[in-house]
């Protein structure tokens, strides 16, 4: 009766399904084992929290001018000052998380899904399609990528779509080629092998085995990647082909009047210039955290050794 007894007991062991992991392991090791990248997610989290309530947070509309408090710094009323218009700079900084947030999500949409068609495709199927796409890469990336950003931004013009597009556009190139490499790693394992052997498509082997397997690079490159369309935003509309005004752009602001009151009143220019700098710093330490959580070949170095 107990060996009975006992080998029931192992057959209910084997049975019953093993506890799935909390919903919150990720976060809680990532900010045991990462803590630049816990203060990496707190700011993008911060920002978020700005670009979604922006009409609440901000004191004043972006636009509203006060004349007679032109160039005025730090006060109870106005937290950061008052712009050359007499426009209050942390309303116009709130808002710009807002345009800020816009520009990157829609940059990382965008480049992160022709990156994955192109990577995915070329390196499933290979061959020649994978030879030409290759060049064709290559080609795009020969140039310098200011160049074609600023001939892309002269042909169709300034704009919050249009930047969105030629980041989009520009990025793709760059990100095919590491989910291209993420993928040629899937497509040699035993159970793709076994899946073509059963008769799945190519469709089916495509979502059901291979892009789940390669969603940590996707997820690490959009990460990142949203800290380098932030930057390139800025760059372009201190450059004068980003985000047209009144709207407000960081990098606007220290190309415009931030730049021409630089020493009558460098608050103008300083804090769009940290809030540039706090953002790209936020979404790179958590693109890094993300990165080593998520990489099976980096796990082995984040846990700790007992």
């Amino acid at each position: 009766m107990a060996q009975h007894a006992a080998t029931l007991g192992r057959r209910d062991a084997v049975a019953r399904p093993r506890p799935r992991p909390g919903r919150w392991r990720l976060l809680r090791r990532l900010v045991r084992e990462k803590p630049l990248g816990g203060v990496g997610a707190l700011i993008v989290l911060l920002m978020l929290v700005l670009a979604v309530f922006a009409d609440w947070i901000a004191p004043f509309p972006y636009d509203e001018m006060h004349l007679r408090d032109r160039l005025k710094p730090s006060s109870t009323r106005y937290l950061l000052g008052t712009d050359n218009m007499g426009r209050d700079l942390f309303s116009r900084i709130v808002y710009g998380a807002r345009v800020s947030m816009l520009v990157g999500l829609g940059t990382v949409s965008l480049g992160t899904g022709l990156a994955t068609l192109v990577g995915v495709l070329s390196a499933y199927f290979g061959g020649r399609l994978d030879t030409y796409v290759q060049r064709l890469v290559d080609a795009w990336q020969a140039f310098p990528w200011l160049v074609i950003l600023l001939s892309i931004m002269a042909v169709i013009g300034p704009g919050l779509g249009n930047v969105i597009l030629a980041l989009g556009v520009l990025t793709a190139a760059s990100g095919s080629r590491v989910i291209r490499s993420a993928v040629l790693a899937v497509r040699e394992q035993p159970f793709i092998e076994a899946a073509r052997a059963v008769g799945c498509g190519h469709a089916r082997i495509l979502l059901r085995y291979v892009l789940p397997n390669v969603v940590a690079p996707i997820i690490v490159l959009a990460t990142v990647g949203l800290g380098a369309a932030i930057l390139i935003e800025a760059a372009l509309s201190f450059l004068g082909f980003g985000v047209p005004p009144p709207y407000p752009s960081w990098g606007e602001m220290l190309s415009g009047s931030g730049r021409s009151y630089m020493y009558k009143a460098p608050w103008m220019a300083i804090w769009p210039g940290v809030a540039i700098s706090l953002a790209v710093f936020g979404f790179n330490m958590l693109g890094d955290a993300l990165r080593d959580l998520l990489d099976p070949r980096l796990r082995g170095e984040t846990r700790r050794q007992p």
